[in-house]
């Protein structure tokens, strides 16, 4: 059995993907790195809604960002979230 710690590490991870901004907003950047006006314009919501669902994904280490001048520019943490977010519909589809 994993540590209890690593335990809870697993369910806040999971509880990430709870919400379907969040879930909308990693698709919208499994092809392409965006800003946040991007990613509001391709989910339709409001760039607050996207800023305050980034920084939950942050938080959870399933998105990373970088400064390009003023933007900032959001992209997958890594190839485990797009594996995850693939896996996932592969198991709800079947």
């Amino acid at each position: 059995m994993p540590d209890e710690e690593l335990l809870y590490d697993l369910a806040d991870l999971f509880k990430a993907f709870a919400d379907t901004t969040r879930i909308r907003i990693l698709y919208a950047l499994m092809g392409q790195d965006r800003c946040v006006a991007d990613i509001a314009e391709i989910i339709g919501v409001s760039q607050s809604a996207v800023s305050h669902q980034l920084r939950t994904l942050k938080q959870a280490r399933l998105v990373k960002f970088q400064r390009d001048g003023k933007n900032i520019i959001y992209s997958l943490s890594d190839d485990h979230v797009y594996t995850m977010l693939a896996q996932g519909m592969t198991h709800i589809c079947e």
